[in-house]
C-alpha cells in the first residue's frame, strides 16, 4: 500500500485521540462509584428484607400485647366484682364468702401470671421496635450515601463524556485527511492490537512493541519509498518512520 508520507504521519496524531478516547472510556468504566454504587444497592436490598422482617416482627408483638391486655380485662373486672361483694357486705354466708375469698385469690394469682406475659412481650415489641428504628436509620443513612455516589458518578461521567466528545471530534477531522484505504488498515490491525494500530519507528525500535527490527527488515524499510506503507514484522502495526532510517 502507498500513502504520502504527509497521511502516514498524520496516523500518529490519529492515534494519539484513539488512545486517549480508550484512557477515557476506560476511566469512565473504572469510576470508582460504579463498585460503590453496586455494593450500596446489595446492602439496601439486605437492609430492605430485614427492615420487612422487623416490620412484620413489631406488627406480631403488638397483636400479642393486645392480646394480652385484653385476656387481662375481664379477669381483673371479675376479681374487681367479687371484691365489691365482699367490701359491701353482700355475702353473708360463711362458705360462699370463704369460696368468694379463694376465688379472688385465685384471681389475683392469674392477673398475675397474665400480666407477666404481658410484660414479656412488651420487652420484646420494645426490643423489635429498636431494632426496627435502628434499620431504618440505617436505611436512611445508606440511600443519602448513594445519592451521593450517584451525584458524583454522573458529574465525573458527564466530563468524561465532554472530553470523549472533544476527542471524537479531533479524531473525525484528522480521519477525513487521511486516504480510505490507510485508515480502514489501520483500523483493522488496530482492533487486533490492543487499540494500537499505528506505531513510530525511531532509529531501529518500533514504538508499539518495544523491539529493534533485524538488520534485513531495517535494511527493507530503508530502501523504501517514502509512500510505501511499512509494517512491523514483529507487531504487525502500521509503522511511520520519524527521520531517515539508516540500515
Amino acid at each position: 500500500m502507498k500513502a504520502a508520507a504527509t497521511a502516514q504521519l498524520r496516523l500518529l496524531d490519529l492515534q494519539a485521540e484513539d488512545t486517549a478516547i480508550s484512557q477515557l472510556e476506560h476511566r469512565r468504566r473504572s469510576l470508582p462509584e460504579h463498585a460503590a454504587i453496586a455494593e450500596a444497592k446489595t446492602v439496601r436490598a439486605k437492609l430492605g428484607e430485614a427492615l420487612i422482617a422487623a416490620r412484620t416482627r413489631v406488627g406480631d408483638l403488638q397483636l400479642d400485647v393486645d392480646k394480652a391486655e385484653s385476656d387481662l380485662v375481664p379477669v381483673r373486672e371479675r376479681r374487681q366484682r367479687d371484691q365489691r361483694r365482699v367490701d359491701d357486705g353482700s355475702v353473708v354466708d360463711p362458705k360462699q364468702l370463704n369460696a368468694l375469698l379463694e376465688e379472688i385469690a385465685h384471681l389475683g394469682r392469674r392477673i398475675g401470671d397474665l400480666e407477666d406475659v404481658e410484660l414479656e412481650v412488651m420487652e420484646q415489641l420494645e426490643a423489635a421496635t429498636g431494632r426496627q428504628d435502628m434499620l431504618t436509620t440505617e436505611l436512611t443513612e445508606l440511600e443519602n450515601s448513594m445519592r451521593a455516589l450517584i451525584a458524583s458518578r454522573d458529574e465525573q461521567l458527564a466530563r468524561l463524556d465532554a472530553e470523549i466528545a472533544v476527542h471524537r471530534a479531533a479524531r473525525d477531522g484528522m480521519a477525513a485527511e487521511i486516504p480510505a484505504d490507510l485508515i480502514a488498515l489501520y483500523d483493522r490491525v488496530r482492533e487486533r492490537s490492543g487499540g494500537l494500530g499505528a506505531a513510530a519507528l525511531r532509529g531501529r525500535r518500533c514504538s508499539g512493541c518495544q523491539l529493534e527490527a533485524t538488520q534485513t527488515a531495517l535494511a527493507g524499510y530503508a530502501a523504501a519509498a517514502a509512500d510505501e506503507v511499512l509494517r512491523c514484522e514483529e507487531c504487525e502495526r502500521v509503522l511511520v518512520r520519524i527521520g531517515s532510517v539508516e540500515a
